[in-house]
């Protein structure tokens, strides 16, 4: 078949900073894209907000603008599938109208309602013992206690916004509302659904609401959408939309999944105990198990994949990328970063590292800025450069904060490793952080694990998107899809910095444990509003 005859999806990857339009062929091909950028607005309490309509203003610009330039014949686009923002949810009335801002995946004011609701006689980190078993049981994890899953937004509006409440017809994640707008239809993917911690997952196969857990929480079943798979079809684009875009009248549109699935399947690690990293505004270390297994403890669960019949398993940290546009934002002076007036301000931080010592003079950077999801699960942790001396450098500061970051991803990937029982052979690269070879270097050398830059890193959900609709258009099988992924880069770790790595690891943890509770202290009233 001819590059010029092969199908094509219009993929959407939706992330916090932007909304990204990609076209993508059915066999992982990135042929053109478009980004249109999207605000936050972080409120009192906890509060991290944005407004649906700035996501599908983003996304409808960006697909006219990608259209207008012609890489792909329209005839050609088959089908739209959606990677969206976990955890960032959404009410809408009967008519689709969305009825308030999206409370996003850093929202944590429904914390208190969660802790509430969620103790018991016994407590074990902050669990009742009898409600978490029964909850492990049917789901495979529970409701963070931080405040940040979706059940934790429908608490929050039912107790604290009745008025929103009472007007919800669903209740629905970012990605499914994006397919509302597409086809009219309200409905979810099994994935999607999960951290509304109400679906049984005990049986992969097989999953549906649980009334009972739906009963305990006090909430409306009518509320929640209908279930479906990643790889079925929601319906047909709206006509008003299609013609809007450009588009055929005949384009199907896929369920799709969350980016931390999508990810995985553009990440081309879809076997069992093969991982990738992601690192963009928040990061994650992620694979999938063969198995049901849970550890509360340290948030780790085997929850549903977009792979229909698979598990995956995941630790979350809540600021990778974020910290380093912090650093840019807030702490660096952006004019006298740049060498020459061309340079990208991340291409300048890029460089400084690479003229810096591994090991930064021994400084330790903690990238706690918005609390903690995995391995710990808080809203009062914070961040900061520790061992800081007069003699240190701006160089070292920002060198700091590349390897603090790998240093959190090492501390969640030991637990996954622990979870898995087997160390990984290396981790596939994806997200902004894979477009920098020495930050690459970076966490072959603190994680002690190769790492496998893939092609296109910043385009690993759309492709994940694109391949979903692909396997639901019956183009390709999942098992097809490392094939057609390639990797660009392999960095192995280096043997001279061992010891250092160790060494500054070690002290990282020992960081956390000395001042949890000094945190806890400075921070609770965080949750207070």
């Amino acid at each position: 078949m001819g590059s010029k005859k092969i199908p094509h999806v219009l993929a959407i990857d939706h992330g916090t900073s932007g909304c990204k339009v990609a076209l993508v062929s059915i066999f992982g091909r990135v042929a053109d894209f478009q980004n249109e950028p999207t605000p936050i607005h972080f409120l009192p309490g906890g509060g991290a907000e944005q407004d649906p309509r700035d996501w599908w203003n983003a996304f409808t610009r960006a697909a006219r603008k990608l259209m207008a330039r012609g890489s792909v014949s329209p005839a050609l686009i088959r089908a739209i599938c959606v990677s969206s923002t976990f955890s960032s949810t959404v009410a809408v009335d009967r008519d689709g109208k969305e009825l308030m801002n999206s409370l996003t995946w850093m929202d944590s004011r429904g914390a208190p309602h969660v802790q509430k609701f969620m103790r018991g006689i016994i407590n074990i980190d902050g669990y009742g013992l009898s409600r978490i078993l029964n909850w492990i049981r049917k789901t495979g994890g529970g409701p963070g206690l931080s405040g940040k899953d979706d059940i934790a937004h429908v608490l929050y509006l039912k107790n604290e916004r009745p008025d929103i409440y009472e007007k919800t017809y669903r209740f629905l994640s970012s990605k499914d509302y994006f397919n509302l707008k597409l086809t009219g239809e309200f409905l979810a993917s099994y994935d999607a659904m999960t951290l509304f911690w109400v679906t049984n997952a005990k049986n992969i196969n097989n999953m549906n609401y649980d009334d009972s857990l739906i009963s305990k929480l006090g909430i409306d079943r009518e509320k929640l959408p209908r279930m479906i798979h990643s790889i079925d079809t929601v319906g047909t684009l709206l006509p008003s939309v299609a013609k809007k875009l450009g588009l055929g009248k005949d384009v199907k549109v896929y369920s799709g999944s969350p980016d931390h699935q999508s990810a995985l399947v553009g990440s081309g690690a879809v076997k069992d105990f093969q991982g990738h990293l992601y690192i963009g505004t928040s990061s994650w270390v992620e694979c999938i198990v063969p198995f049901k297994k849970t550890d509360i403890p340290h948030s780790i669960a085997s929850l549903p994949s977009s792979i229909p019949g698979r598990y995956q398993c995941v630790n979350e940290q809540d600021m990778a990328g974020g910290c380093l546009t912090y650093l840019i934002e807030h702490v660096l002076d952006a004019k006298t970063l740049k060498r020459k007036k061309n340079e990208n301000l991340y291409a300048a931080l890029d460089r400084i590292v690479s003229e810096t010592a591994p090991g930064a003079g021994r400084l330790i950077f903690t990238p706690w800025l918005h609390g903690e999801r995995s391995p710990v699960d808080s809203n009062t942790l914070r961040g900061g450069i520790h061992n800081l001396a007069v003699t240190s450098s701006r160089e070292e500061i920002v060198r700091s904060v590349f390897e603090g970051i790998a240093f959190n991803t090492r501390w969640n990937m030991d637990y996954v490793e622990k979870f898995t029982g087997r160390p990984f052979d290396g981790l596939h690269f994806i997200g902004g952080g894979a477009r920098s070879d020495i930050w690459s270097q970076v966490f072959a050398d603190i994680l002690n694990r190769p790492i496998h830059q893939v092609e296109d890193p910043l385009q690993a959900n759309a492709r994940g998107a694109a391949f979903i609709a692909s396997v639901g258009m019956g183009h390709l099988k999942f098992d097809d899809i490392p094939h057609h992924v390639r990797i660009t880069g392999e960095y192995t770790p280096r043997k001279q910095h061992r010891h250092l790595y160790d060494d500054l690891y070690h002290a990282f943890l020992e960081i956390y444990r000395r001042n949890r509770t000094l945190y806890d202290r400075l921070n609770s009233s965080d949750n207070k509003g």
